[in-house]
């Protein structure tokens, strides 16, 4: 039996301030922008040329998913980014204004730095060494 992680649910304020910073700012797709009723949505963005792992951007509805916002991980790097293009993504999140929290630096494993999405949660943007 194949097994794969499909989505990945994160947790945000708002819908369309969500899908604003990863569709336009990250450059991610948005593959679906389903409506279930008044106050909840499906919503699926996927970094371009993904197809297997997608985030599922889903709508805090309490205070305990509300103080979560920014920290579903207790302050660590919560998702990683891996690209083709290092500079180019570099670039773009410059341009973006993307709050950069550790600058480019060369590990074994490839070239790295970290970044914040629109409410503080921490990602890797990594080029694999080759």
């Amino acid at each position: 039996m194949k097994q794969k992680i499909g989505n990945i649910a994160l947790v945000v304020k708002d819908y369309d301030e969500a899908i604003e910073f990863y569709v336009n700012k990250l450059n991610f797709d948005l593959v679906e922008n389903t409506f279930l009723n008044k106050d909840k949505r499906w919503v699926l963005i996927a970094p371009k040329g993904s197809v297997e792992t997608r985030i599922l951007l889903a709508k805090a509805n309490n205070d305990s998913q509300m103080k979560s916002i920014g920290n579903q991980t207790g302050g660590r790097v919560f998702l990683f980014l891996s690209t083709d293009d290092f500079e180019r993504d570099y670039n773009n999140l410059k341009k973006n204004n993307v709050k950069i929290i550790r600058e480019p630096i060369k590990e074994p494993y490839g070239k790295v730095l970290v970044f914040a999405d629109l409410y503080g949660n921490l990602w890797d943007l990594i080029q694999p060494t080759e």
